[in-house]
């Protein structure tokens, strides 16, 4: 079995910790795309965000909170899409735990756009 990528952030030289706490961390990756955006991710692998202890969760708010305040004094973005994958089949690729947050801009070509709009296209629908 390979090594979490999750639990080692050292081990990808383009990964930057920008804040830590006691239970987590905000990081991020140069995004060609996704400006600004980047993940929470509980120091202790946990699998998924239904695993997360209550001081993870209480340290993940507290972060939420920090990363907002500067994205928004940083790179003013107009919104914010924030979410978990979770399972396989809820789009999870790396199995630790993960907060994606994406700021937003109104010039985007899907602004507007919410993670569910994708889920509510008619292709999506299940056929049984």
């Amino acid at each position: 079995m390979d090594p979490c990528i999750l639990c080692s952030l050292e081990a990808d030289e383009e990964q930057k910790i920008i804040f830590e706490n006691d239970s987590c961390y905000f990081v991020q990756k140069d995004q060609r795309i996704l400006k600004g955006s980047g993940l929470i991710v509980p120091k202790s692998h946990r699998t998924t965000v239904f695993d997360l202890s209550r001081e993870e969760w209480m340290d993940t708010q507290e972060m939420i909170q920090q990363v907002k305040e500067w994205l928004d004094e940083t790179l003013q973005p107009d919104g914010y899409n924030i979410g978990y994958n979770c399972y396989e089949t809820g789009g999870q690729h790396i199995f630790h735990a993960h907060m994606h947050i994406i700021p937003r801009f109104q010039d985007e070509p899907h602004a507007g756009k919410g993670i569910r709009h994708w889920l509510k296209q008619e292709e999506n629908k299940r056929h049984i």
